[in-house]
């Protein structure tokens, strides 16, 4: 999951980013609505957590931007417009929430918030954008389980880092599809810090070996040379 962060206030930014991150979120941050804009163009985001008091292009304009593309350029694989918005801002005036809610945010909560309802409110928005969310993935006998991070294959725990579970995540989510070494740092690591292509290369080695330690044959994780990677045919 990949979830961008549009405030201008480095502190906030910087508490939000680490808190996704440590729940194996991947999150881009920005700091303006035009640049917020421009990165949602580029990637495939599933929730937008936005302050309205921005610089350049603020939170109402950048919602309203956002879902009136869905009249003018969706057909035409422009912007995602149905991307869930949360909504965080000091303005906690009623007109404030419906101006926010009526501009095409989904939620809205009101600064200071609490750390652990903010994460409670995430993932409830996740839910709502995708069917999956929570619910266990299987390939053959290996088992994902996306609401506690656990690997599990015949019924044996796999400990993996957590780029090496979002990794396995985007595998089997992915099937029979391949997946380049430059979609996968696309998808499994922010925009700021994106490793080389033999960093991939290293996870994937350790994933296989891992799995080889509990069974998985050597082919789990297929590779398809000059293209990427897939998971073996079951």
């Amino acid at each position: 999951m990949r979830i961008l962060v549009v405030e201008d206030d480095v502190q906030i930014a910087d508490m939000l980013a680490e808190a996704l991150t440590n729940r194996q979120y991947v999150v881009d941050v920005v700091q303006d609505g035009e640049t917020a804009l421009n990165y949602v163009q580029t990637l495939n985001y599933d929730l937008i957590l936005l302050d309205i008091t921005l610089p350049k292009l603020d939170g109402i304009g950048f919602c309203q931007q956002l879902r009136d593309g869905a009249k003018a350029i969706v057909a035409d694989g422009g912007l995602n417009c149905s991307i869930p918005i949360l909504m965080l801002t000091a303005r906690d005036t009623v007109a404030d929430k419906i101006a926010g809610l009526d501009a095409g945010a989904d939620d809205y909560m009101v600064k200071p918030f609490d750390l652990g309802e903010l994460m409670a409110r995430v993932r409830a928005l996740l839910r709502r954008g995708s069917s999956r969310v929570g619910a266990k993935l299987f390939w053959g006998n290996l088992c994902i389980s996306p609401s506690t991070y656990e690997v599990t294959y015949e019924d044996q725990f796999v400990n993996l880092t957590p780029k090496e579970y979002a990794i396995l995540e985007l595998l089997v989510s992915s099937g029979r599809r391949v997946l380049s070494r430059p979609g996968i740092i696309e998808r499994v690591w922010s925009l700021e810090d994106p490793p080389s292509e033999e960093t991939v290369k290293s996870h994937i080695k350790s994933l296989r070996q891992k799995l080889r330690e509990v069974g998985a044959p050597d082919d789990f994780i297929e590779t398809v040379h000059g293209l990427g990677y897939r998971l073996k045919q079951l």
